[in-house]
């Protein structure tokens, strides 16, 4: 029989004293440990209690070892909760790893010397003796297309994510094998294509004042994350009206009022009567963290919103251990302003080449250049960007950094030569191909689900939170909103150029109309602006011709006409320069060392 190592680091939520892990079943044949939350483990324990199962603690992972005993593998299909989890049965000497159905908790592995390793943590499985990390050129390829890695791919060659939704099994005899046990349906549901409005309205708010009921068990302070919008104000306003007590809520400000939003969860506080906590951030407060966040990230990504995420999570871990957001429903409920863009560029299609090519798009790109993160121009240059690209394709050049051309132009020569002139199917390609959805909208936000709310979303609200061991819960992805919202006919979704028309409705009377209706407006800070100013100095090191001829990984003379054109005012390079900088302070972080040597 096979034999295997469990450990776990625990940040105590549920049986703070007791529920120590490993877990162990009665026996000692089972034996679990859980990164993240089970939340109908009450109800899953009376179960397997009522079936002659004895528990040890009150920990809610308890019931996974029992669950496994009851039920086999297949037991994952009833756990509503974020997970990443391993069982071990030492009788058949199987170890079993599944994580959540989206991907709110991280699993990573790999097969070294013989050694099927896993972690949470890339830089885990790289203390394993002998196991050094080296870069995969294919998932750099990939990470300038998309400003992140692509799940089932990591940054470094030879690990690899566990895909959400999806066990992996490692037994004698039978290797590795994987195999998903969830995916969205959508498929049109009858009963709620039958319902009128005003019932899905209510129907909604209910499924998320339950799931914001499971979310909120812990025996620690628990609080939640509020930023004006509609997703966190709609989770504070559940959390209220359940009356559990005080509810702590967070949120933070910029001293720069176009992104500032801190008056709006104000509002929104004074309206719940939560006892509300803010904090304004100065400037210097973030570009000062900016070298740092490869410590707790781990793999680049190209989100800058990771610093004012990351500033918010240690603001409340100074009064709490765990904090609801509202991460999700612009998945879910179709809340992206590029899901209205969708809707414009059918329409831009129709215009005949002629007239798009040699008209519209060469005003568009003589447009003076503005480095307001909002400007018109910026969105203007990006629309056109993929407007005439089916709507997939087109998809992923708004959200993305470079396309295929940028990318041969910015990368070395000797990397190109690597990757060969084949162009393997993508991770874009294969969602695309496996979908069910029965219009571009709904395949468009089944592909916002399976790559940039796992790829990114999620990626930096955990490792921002764990970074400062706070943990954050979700309870817009809880598994019961995910069966109404991933089944609820588009058109309550998107109606017109309204995004969100069910959740809005289902919000009137609940928030106030002003937050409901007011525009959507990111997270983030002017990062084109300090690429110039404040970040100056970092950039040009990071991106020194001396750094990039060492290196051989990116072109320098490429780089060098990206840096000197935005310095210059002459182009907004901030997508593709922040891209590269993520990645030079994660190359600095974890290859640059090696290399040297």
């Amino acid at each position: 029989m096979g034999s295997a190592g469990l450990a776990m680091r625990r940040l105590s939520i549920i049986d703070v004293e007791g529920g120590l892990q490993p877990l162990r079943s009665e026996d000692g044949r089972v034996v679990a440990v859980c990164n993240g939350e089970i939340y109908n483990y009450r109800a899953l324990r009376a179960d397997l209690e009522a079936r002659g199962h004895r528990f040890a603690t009150g920990s809610d992972c308890e019931v996974i070892v029992h669950a496994y005993e009851e039920h086999g593998v297949d037991f994952v299909e009833r756990l509503n909760g974020m997970f990443a989890l391993a069982v071990f049965d030492r009788d058949r000497g199987r170890l079993l790893l599944a994580r959540d159905r989206v991907g709110i908790k991280p699993l990573y592995h790999a097969i070294h010397d013989g050694w099927f390793l896993f972690a949470s943590e890339p830089k885990s499985l790289l203390a394993f003796p002998g196991r050094a990390a080296s870069l995969d050129l294919r998932s750099l390829d990939l990470y300038l297309a998309h400003e992140y890695v692509p799940t089932p791919r990591s940054i470094f060659a030879g690990i690899e994510r566990l895909r959400p939704g999806h066990l992996l099994v490692v037994e004698p005899g039978r290797g590795v094998h994987e195999r998903r046990y969830w995916n969205p349906d959508l498929s049109p549901c009858e009963d709620l294509g039958r319902a009128s409005e005003a019932e899905l309205a209510e129907r909604l708010w209910v499924t998320l004042r339950e799931s914001v009921d499971m979310e909120l068990m812990s025996d620690v302070p628990l609080g939640v994350f509020l930023s004006g919008g509609l997703d966190s104000s709609a989770v504070a306003a559940a959390m209220t009206e359940l009356g559990r007590g005080a509810v702590h809520s967070f949120s933070i400000g910029f001293e720069d009022p176009s992104f500032d939003e801190s008056q709006h969860a104000r509002r929104v506080a004074e309206v719940l009567g939560t006892q509300h906590s803010e904090l304004i951030l100065e400037p210097r407060m973030l570009w000062e963290l900016v070298p740092s966040v490869m410590d707790f990230l781990d793999e680049p990504m190209a989100d800058a919103s990771i610093v004012p995420t990351h500033l918010l999570c240690r603001f409340a871990r100074e009064s709490v251990t765990v904090a609801l957001g509202g991460d999700g429903g612009d998945e879910l409920f179709a809340g992206y302003t590029t899901i209205q863009a969708h809707r414009a560029a059918h329409y831009y299609r129709r215009i005949p080449a002629p007239l798009r090519e040699g008209l519209f798009e060469p005003l568009v790109r003589r447009m003076p250049v503005s480095l307001d993160n909002m400007s018109l121009d910026f969105r203007a240059k990006q629309f056109i960007r993929g407007a005439g690209q089916p709507p997939a394709e087109c998809h992923h050049l708004w959200l993305g950094a470079f396309d295929r051309g940028e990318r041969s132009a910015v990368l070395h020569p000797d990397v190109l030569a690597e990757l060969g002139s084949s162009e393997e199917p993508g991770p874009l390609q294969e969602h695309v191909a496996e979908t069910d959805a029965y219009d571009d909208i709904s395949r468009i936000l089944y592909l916002d689900m399976k790559m940039y709310m796992e790829g990114d979303i999620l990626v930096k609200v955990d490792r921002a939170s764990m970074g400062c061991s706070l943990e954050v819960r979700v309870p817009l992805l809880n598994s019961r909103m995910l069966e109404f919202a991933t089944r609820l006919p588009v058109r309550h979704k998107l109606r017109g150029l309204t995004r969100k028309y069910l959740f809005r409705k289902a919000m009137r009377g609940r928030i106030p109309d002003d937050i409901i209706d007011r525009p959507k407006k990111g997270f983030g800070f002017p990062v084109s602006k300090w690429l110039r100013d404040e970040l100056k100095p970092l950039l040009l090191d990071m991106l020194s011709q001396e750094r990039l001829t060492r290196q051989r990984l990116f072109d320098p003379a490429s780089v060098e006409r990206l840096v000197r054109d935005h310095l210059a005012g002459a182009r907004d390079n901030r997508k593709f320069l922040w891209t590269l900088l993520m990645f030079q302070l994660w190359y600095d972080r974890y290859l640059a060392d090696r290399a040297a040597a």
